[in-house]
């Protein structure tokens, strides 16, 4: 049975040692999954790591800087690169790091679990320097393990809720809001919400119910329906809406491609954007101002948003920064086009 990690405090600083001792292996086995510098099997780096995690163990100061194999290379971690805001993102990133001497590994997750998973413990066992990861789910899962073993961590998004994962986050409630609020403001009555899968965009329906309400409306749960991040995705989930009695005459997407979508189901229903419709989105995407009629968005500072992640990353990678979780907020301010 595993030793809680409350038992830590009663008994001074835990060892590499006591870690060595819970996993049933050598202190050097454990020296060696910290360092990276030989090979350690997938089971026995398991067990390490939930001796760490059980033991609420930290490598010292000391021991982290005897890790002198250094690969210069950070890994970029992401569910779509072919949604141009991930795209855009890993460009910011890849130019900061860069402009410094490191290279970037790019992982595409396509939004699976396993996926991203198998792409953490891939750049660990790559012996990368630091890991900015768009989470496709809120658990921590494996990255938690890559985390206590001293590699830096940045989270795009609020998907991590770790103590030491820096946090670079889009003002998704107050964007989302803007542009729901510049629907009705148009003179949109029902207004619906297309907002990614289950679970997802979370702050961004927030902000949408909070415009319907300031508007005096009331918030409706059947108004509200999820869509993949994709155009298809859109379009699936605008039929959906289109079913509806009454029909809504507006809609707010919680992206760019699913906005687009959503226009193709409205034309092929016969209907007018924004006249008989209006559409807005999120992110601002390139191809939200080349489509016709060019789409209401909000802009979400992709390019930055990479840039300000590298600038966490490299300061835990260079040991200027060792304190608790810094979070970087960037604004999302609503761009006025054609759709609504």
């Amino acid at each position: 049975m595993l030793e809680s990690a409350g038992t830590r405090s009663t008994r001074g600083r835990v060892t590499i040692g006591q870690v060595a001792a819970m996993a049933g292996v050598s202190p050097t086995t454990v020296s060696h999954v910290f360092s990276g510098k030989r090979l350690v099997g997938a089971a026995t780096r398991e067990r390490v790591e939930e001796a760490v995690r059980a033991l609420d163990y930290r490598p010292s100061n000391v021991a982290r800087n005897l890790r002198t194999r250094r690969s210069h290379m950070v890994a970029v971690i992401v569910p779509d690169l072919t949604n141009q805001f991930y795209s855009v993102l890993t460009r910011g990133l890849a130019d900061t790091v860069d402009a410094v001497g490191y290279g970037t590994y790019v992982c595409n997750t396509d939004a699976l679990l396993d996926r991203e998973h198998k792409f953490v413990q891939d750049v660990l066992d790559r012996g990368v320097d630091g890991v900015v990861i768009a989470p496709v789910d809120a658990a921590p899962g494996t990255l938690s393990g890559s985390i206590y073993l001293g590699t830096p961590v940045v989270c795009l998004g609020d998907g991590i809720d770790l103590p030491e994962v820096d946090r670079v986050i889009a003002d998704d409630e107050n964007g989302s809001r803007a542009a729901t609020a510049h629907l009705l403001n148009a003179g949109a009555t029902r207004v619906a919400m297309i907002r990614g899968p289950s679970g997802a965009a979370t702050s961004r329906i927030t902000g949408y119910r909070r415009a319907v309400e300031e508007a005096g409306g009331t918030f409706v749960p059947a108004l509200t329906v999820d869509g993949r991040w994709t155009r298809q995705g859109g379009r699936e989930a605008m039929a959906r809406l289109m079913h509806l009695e009454p029909r809504p005459d507006g809609v707010f997407c919680a992206n760019d491609l699913m906005a687009i979508g959503a226009m193709d189901t409205a034309r092929s229903f016969g209907l007018r954007i924004p006249d008989d419709v209006a559409l807005a989105g999120f992110d601002d995407v390139e191809a939200a101002a080349l489509v016709t009629p060019a789409l209401t968005t909000v802009e979400n500072p992709a390019y930055a948003t990479g840039c300000e992640a590298a600038k966490l990353l490299l300061s835990r990678m260079r040991g200027e920064y060792e304190g608790e979780r810094r979070t970087v907020v960037l604004d999302c301010n609503l761009v006025e086009r054609e759709s609504g």
